[in-house]
């Protein structure tokens, strides 16, 4: 086992085990991923005026009281509406080890329903950030942008992970790594930063489709039932009409995908920048983590894309094939996962090509 590194499934369970990690009802049993854990909303919402963090030496509940305008009731489901901030105490809380930080990022099915989420916890001075040793209450902000969405006690719109000390893969590394494994499927890697490139496919598939547009004032969407959604009641699908080029309207909402194949080894987890200014003022994929086994082909996963998240800030952008749209980090391991992303687990995103959050038919 290595000495940094982030923390497995079987080591969370063991943090369960051991009071460092806590919840106020029993686990459910797909809730501990190959790196991460799920986290789930508690019994009510709080509506509040503005997203907010509460600052070094104060409680999040402290900020809360002054901030917040009515209280949600969510033990038997209720809609979030778009446009709005809510802030939600989470079922889990944390006893961290002086040595164990975490940091946190929406889910894969919450990022393609265009769900803002932030973890905050008391002193904290950066979302999705908890420090070592933390002791205390997770909240989770929500916000949705495009669709009004029910959700419920137990909803999981968050994903946590655990890390050990500095587990980040330098240039170098990434690139014996991909020489090894091949990270993304290209010959020319661009690496740089620690990081490695990955570009959009406007391409299109057989039938020329090449994304989708949320629409506006849309029914809501369950974000606890699966293929129940009309897609053509929510998105309006994208087609490639020859010249592999699409313009991002400010503020509109896209589902787009990778030209690259991703591959994440066993031994590693990965990460997807949310928002790089240096190639162009938008921001891809708010759902940030690659687990263990995604894309490798043991595990089904051969030929998977990164579904990319897309939203244009402030002015018009135009997108071509092939273009350079964000990055992915790689870190450690400290020890293979009991179980892979993918066919061990049933994963919902294996072996993907462009494809819209598990809710629509």
């Amino acid at each position: 086992m290595r000495d940094s590194g982030i923390l497995p499934d079987a080591m969370i369970q063991k943090m369960f085990d051991a009071g460092e990690l806590m919840a106020a009802r029993s686990l459910d049993d797909d809730q501990i991923q190959p790196a991460s854990l799920d986290l789930r909303l508690g019994e009510k919402a709080f509506r509040v005026r503005a997203s907010f963090l509460p600052g070094s030496g104060n409680s999040v509940e402290t900020k809360l009281n002054r901030f917040k305008l009515h209280e949600i009731d969510l033990r038997e489901g209720a809609v979030l509406e778009t446009g709005c901030v809510y802030l939600v105490p989470l079922l889990e809380t944390l006893n961290l080890p002086k040595t164990i930080e975490a940091s946190a990022n929406p889910k894969s099915s919450t990022g393609r329903l265009d769900i803002f989420t932030r973890v905050i916890v008391d002193g904290s001075q950066a979302f999705d950030q908890i420090p070592a040793g933390y002791e205390g209450p997770l909240y989770l902000e929500v916000s949705p942008s495009t669709f009004p969405v029910i959700v419920r006690t137990g909803s999981r719109l968050s994903q946590i992970r655990f890390r050990k000390g500095s587990s980040l893969l330098n240039d170098d590394e990434l690139l014996t790594l991909h020489e090894k494994e091949t990270l993304v499927a290209t010959s020319e890697p661009h690496i740089r930063g620690g990081s490695i490139g990955m570009s959009i496919d406007l391409s299109g598939d057989d039938e020329g489709l090449i994304g989708y547009r949320g629409k506006r004032h849309t029914g809501v969407v369950d974000v606890d039932k699966k293929a129940c959604h009309p897609i053509l009641d929510y998105w309006e699908p994208i087609y490639n009409r020859g010249a592999e080029e699409l313009v991002l309207d400010p503020d509109e909402f896209y589902i787009l995908v990778s030209r690259e194949a991703v591959h994440v080894p066993p031994l590693y987890a990965a990460e997807m920048v949310p928002f790089d200014p240096l190639v162009g003022e938008f921001r891809v994929h708010y759902a940030g983590f690659f687990d263990p086994g995604f894309g490798h082909s043991s595990a089904g996963g051969t030929g998977s894309r990164g579904v990319l998240e897309v939203r244009s800030h402030e002015v018009p952008f135009i997108l071509e094939h092939g273009q350079l749209v964000g990055s992915l980090v790689y870190e450690h391991m400290l020890e293979r996962p009991s179980a892979l992303y993918g066919i061990e687990r049933g994963s919902n995103y294996q072996a993907q090509g462009l494809k819209l959050s598990k809710h629509f038919s």
